[in-house]
């Protein structure tokens, strides 16, 4: 096998990026697409993972379930696979719309499968220490809805400290794209949800190019913080 220099690792670095949706042609799977872009760009080779393409089942199993004695345990040749595309990532990014305020039961189930006892958490020296997360999160929620700053702190509270940080990832950073949905949404003082009107012509493009800007911006601050070699 021939040998490869720092140089040359540095350039080869590899993105994990995740998509959690069903539909190709959703706004999600566009994010997905364009973020993966984007990183490309920044000289990273992609692993485009699409969980329902791909058929991911992300309901445990037994051979999937943890045993709290033996963190060393054989799980399935499925979630072995999906450990070792992680392993090889340096960075995970998961594009995912927010359901109820988290992520939507396929990318919920392929961490509970995947980020496993003994592999993801469990041992004194995370396997996955050092690697950087981003989450992409798309809301429907209006940018101005009160519920906003929640979500945004119930989101970070969940993915970056509850999985990201203690799977040992250096870093793990939640991108809140809000007004997500063609026409306005947000709740009201009394708890009844307001739906406008769907936006369409100029200001429809104008909303989605914002949008995309937003979405953007997430992923180049994301890389910006990126550790210089030493």
């Amino acid at each position: 096998m021939p040998q490869h220099s720092s140089e040359t690792r540095t350039e080869t670095r590899t993105a994990l990026v995740v998509v959690a949706h069903h539909r190709s042609d959703s706004l999600t799977a566009h994010t997905a697409r364009r973020a993966a872009a984007r990183l490309e760009a920044a000289g990273y080779r992609i692993d485009l993972l699409d969980l329902h393409a791909e058929g991911f089942d992300p309901r445990m199993n037994g051979e999937d379930q943890p045993d709290w004695g033996n963190r060393e345990k054989a799980y399935s040749d499925e979630a072995h696979a999906h450990m070792r595309r992680i392993l090889d990532a340096d960075v995970v990014v998961a594009v995912f719309p927010v359901y109820w305020q988290s992520v939507p039961a396929v990318l919920k189930g392929w961490i509970d499968r995947v980020w496993n006892y003994g592999f993801a958490y469990g041992r004194s020296k995370p396997r996955l220490a050092g690697k950087r997360m981003l989450w992409l999160a798309l809301a429907g929620a209006a940018a101005d809805d009160p519920l906003a700053e929640s979500m945004q702190s119930v989101l970070e509270a969940n993915l970056s400290d509850g999985i990201a940080y203690y799977c040992g990832f250096s870093r793990s950073t939640v991108g809140l794209l809000l007004d997500a949905e063609e026409r306005p949404q947000r709740i009201d003082a009394d708890g009844n949800l307001l739906v406008g009107a769907a936006v369409a012509g100029a200001e429809r493009e104008a909303q989605y190019t914002d949008f995309d800007r937003r979405a953007r911006k997430f992923v180049e601050e994301f890389l910006a913080d990126e550790p210089v070699a030493a």
